[in-house]
């Protein structure tokens, strides 16, 4: 095995407070590693598949430093994990992504900022709406024009990334035309070459949404009316719209002015699903209404005729009890994923919204082949999400959204999984014709590894298990991006 350091070492303090002693998402499969390595030869289980070339990429909160009070899993500083796969070979390295708030840390040598659950205002600063927090760009990461864009949760600054090195390049503000900020789940239609992303906020306006051109500047801006601040966290793209959302979980105005993030589920409020032209303005959105929930993943949306219709990881209780005998207990409470696959269909004609489940089983983080974002896809790749304390995925399910039949693989006792890209085989003709790449941690053996699975038989189990020297903490999202994607970018 060869293994080199990151290019710059870092010094980490491991300063834990009282609380932070007891708190799940700092110890065990969640804590923090601190080392940035990269890594040549593994020993592996099975064999590495030929035809499985390109780079499977994932973010996670990995705190470096303790902040002034209680830690929140969403408070970690963004990690990315990578593995690049050529030719039957791998490369891991993993590195922090070196945000403005990450750079001042350093250079304190010390947690500056407190977290979610602490009063923000003494925060050096926050993201560009003024919500007073951290921005650690530690959710997602997404490939376009040759560049990884890691996001942040709650709306921030979109950090451009090396695919390959990892390397952070820096703000991305798509050569100067971007202003204010940017969500957490862009979608990127590779047909066309376009980003479609929106931002929000506390203050008017509270949405607005825009396109980003296959060169790479903002071409489209426009504002969408609210009724009031809101907490959304994805959305949809077909041919032809834009799928945008105002869902009622709505940041508490009041707390807010005394200096605390608070968010409240009014179940007397419905969902609404604003369906927009691509470049359309924000005057030409369509509002459809349906049941209360609130929805932080979307699997899918694509027209059949005069309908849209939209596959989601519905929540089904997106607040729980008034109160809690602990900040901690009720962190753990706000965490806990309950969701369920569902299905949406829009009348453009009639106005009329048709809802309804398509599974009973607990399952988010959904997957699916990037080539088909916008059209008609037939399945969806999601963790399923087991029945514990904390958030631990203990298996893959895939669904055929054509037939309603699953497929599942279970990582065994004590392993857990990751969100798991589809990554397309070499020469691949289908959405089920390749793999799916996830981290797997075992909390017995405090080891991790790269699980690679058969996307048309997950009940056949692992082709190859790649065991990793360093521990991969629970984390967030992930993506593949194929050997064809880095050669048309050059690399």
């Amino acid at each position: 095995m060869t293994q080199t350091q990151g290019e710059q070492p870092i010094a980490v303090a491991r300063v834990i407070g009282e609380e932070d002693e007891k708190n799940p998402y700092l110890l065990g499969v969640y804590a923090p590693v601190h080392e940035e390595i990269t890594v040549g030869d593994f020993e592996v289980i099975g064999e590495i598949p030929r035809d499985l070339n390109g780079v499977f990429l994932r973010n996670g909160p990995n705190r470096r430093y303790a902040g002034p009070g209680r830690y929140h899993w969403f408070d970690g500083d963004g990690m990315i994990h990578a593995v690049h796969f050529e030719n039957g070979r791998a490369r891991y390295r993993n590195r922090w992504v070196r945000t403005q708030a990450f750079l001042a840390d350093s250079e304190a040598g010390r947690g500056l900022w407190s977290g979610v659950m602490e009063d923000p205002r003494e925060n050096p600063f926050g993201n560009g709406h003024g919500l007073g927090l951290k921005d650690s760009s530690n959710t997602d990461v997404i490939f376009h024009r040759g560049k990884i864009l890691s996001t942040w949760y709650l709306c921030g600054t979109p950090y451009a990334v090396d695919p390959l090195s990892l390397e952070t390049l820096g703000a991305e503000d798509f050569l100067g035309t971007l202003t204010g900020d940017f969500m957490a789940h862009p979608k990127v239609d590779e047909r066309t070459g376009e980003l479609f992303w929106f931002d929000y906020g506390p203050q008017p306006p509270y949405m607005r949404y825009g396109v980003v051109s296959p060169e790479g500047t903002v071409t489209h801006v426009t504002d969408v009316e609210l009724p009031g601040p809101r907490l959304p966290h994805d959305m949809a793209i077909t041919e032809n719209y834009a799928i945008l959302m105002d869902l009622p979980l709505i940041q508490d105005q009041e707390a807010r002015q005394r200096g605390r993030y608070r968010i409240s589920f009014e179940r007397e409020l419905p969902s609404r699903f604003g369906v927009i032209p691509r470049h359309g303005q924000g005057s030409e959105t369509r509002w459809f209404e349906a049941s209360p929930c609130y929805i932080y993943h979307v699997v899918n949306a694509w027209e059949e005729g005069e309908e849209i219709v939209l596959d989601v990881c519905r929540v089904r209780q997106p607040q729980h009890q008034a109160s809690f005998t602990s900040k901690l207990a009720q962190m753990l409470a706000y965490l806990k994923v309950d969701a369920r696959m569902w299905r949406y269909r829009f009348n453009l004609r009639t106005g009329a919204t048709t809802e309804g489940p398509r599974d009973d089983d607990n399952t988010e983080f959904p997957s699916m082949d990037s080539r088909m974002v916008g059209r008609r896809s037939r399945y969806t790749y999601n963790v399923h999400v087991a029945p514990a304390e904390t958030n631990l995925f203990d298996g893959l399910v895939r669904y055929d959204l054509h037939t309603g039949e699953t497929q599942a693989h279970t990582f065994g006792p004590g392993r857990w999984g990751s969100e798991a890209p589809f990554a397309a085989r070499d020469g691949s003709t289908g959405e089920d014709d390749g793999y799916l790449v996830t981290f797997v941690t075992d909390e017995r053996e405090g080891r991790s590894e790269v699980a690679i699975l058969d996307a048309a038989d997950l009940t056949a189990g692992p082709v190859a298990r790649i065991l990793l020297p360093q521990r991969v903490p629970i984390g967030f999202h992930a993506t593949w991006v194929r050997a064809d994607q880095l050669r048309g970018s050059g690399r």
